[in-house]
């Protein structure tokens, strides 16, 4: 299993602040490391404060909080969609605040894919003119970018409903196509705002199975906002959790719920059943090197979380072998291991 800080940042955040109010660009030259009670003194509000992380290429990064923590405010300032009042983005090492207007429509267009949590289709057009759409604005001919949107129609699971407009399709179908529209311009990074909290239980959960499916295959630089606790423990490989505007914690979901860095963190993840947590690569044990298939009852993926594996291990008189992505044994872990965690959690 590939550790995200073996990989190249993609993406980084230097001190980055975000005040709104008259003055704040001033206030920060003549305050420059303000606190909470400094800012609010002066009538500004700290939508981001201070905040300094890295993106690495190929993780799925979620940035969660409850709402008014300044999680959407500081992805938006990634992209510059909202402009940030001091610090540096740093995107492949160059920093976009020193981009100009144009550079900035370029870079949203070939190298920065978008979804929200309002689909935002154009009514007038098919799936497959929503999905060519962005294709369209780049300028390129109708044939090769309709061959690409079909591509990633049936990359999402779509194909067969290109001539459907949205109306016609629902939530969970239309939240497809944005997503598929986004993708459409094969996106360096992907920034994704909550885009599954509109949808009903059933359905947010088929498109968060969906959503892994998809960076299985294209292994994205992903940078996506939740404020559901459960939805990121399915989806991140690091989280950073805000509150008020400063990131308090990033980690795994096993770092955040084993060894939380602060007491919001810890009220934050205290009802987190540790099974739905933890993963069978963080309580294997060394496995013999030259052991037979035969030694295992089955073999498991080390991302697997343990809740998932109470079925298979119920009757199990071997261990399970362990394997990392690239399916090599790591490890083994035993049924009494899994019950000891089941019964903790």
């Amino acid at each position: 299993m590939t550790n995200p800080s073996d990989r190249p940042a993609k993406l980084s955040c230097r001190s980055v602040w975000k005040l709104f109010g008259p003055g704040s660009g001033n206030f920060l030259e003549t305050h420059p490391a303000p606190g909470p009670e400094d800012i609010a003194a002066s009538g500004l509000i700290g939508a981001v404060q201070d905040v300094s992380l890295d993106v690495m290429e190929g993780e799925i990064f979620v940035i969660m909080g409850l709402s008014g923590s300044g999680k959407s405010t500081l992805v938006r300032c990634m992209s510059r969609l909202v402009e940030p009042t001091a610090g540096q983005i740093l995107f492949d090492g160059n920093d976009l605040l020193k981009a100009g207007e144009r550079e900035m429509i370029e870079l949203r267009r070939h190298k920065m894919g978008m979804v929200f949590q309002h689909f935002a289709l154009l009514p007038h057009l098919t799936v497959l003119g929503n999905v060519a759409f962005p294709l369209e604005v780049q300028g390129m001919a109708r044939e090769p970018r309709e061959v690409r949107a079909r591509e990633v129609i049936q990359l999402v699971g779509l194909d067969g409903r290109e001539d459907y407009y949205p109306r016609e399709l629902s939530g969970g179908q239309q939240q497809r196509v944005g997503i598929a529209r986004s993708l459409a311009v094969e996106p360096e990074i992907w920034f994704l705002d909550e885009p599954f909290s509109a949808l009903d239980p059933l359905i947010r959960r088929e498109m968060q199975d969906e959503f892994l499916r998809i960076q299985s295959v294209l292994k994205k630089t992903i940078v996506f906002i939740t404020h559901d606790f459960d939805e990121a423990i399915r989806l991140a490989d690091r989280i950073a959790i805000m509150k008020d505007g400063i990131v308090d914690q990033i980690g795994t979901p096993e770092n955040l719920v084993m060894e939380p860095a602060t007491p919001y963190v810890a009220e934050f993840t205290k009802e987190v059943a540790k099974p739905k947590v933890l993963s069978a690569g963080s309580i294997m044990t060394p496995a013999a090197v030259d052991a037979s298939a035969d030694a295992f009852c089955g073999e498991v993926n080390a991302r697997t979380k343990i809740a998932a594996l109470a079925a298979s291990l119920e009757t199990a008189d071997r261990p399970l072998a362990v394997i990392d992505d690239a399916g090599n044994r790591v490890g083994q872990i035993t049924r009494d291991s899994v019950i000891s965690v089941l019964l903790r959690g």
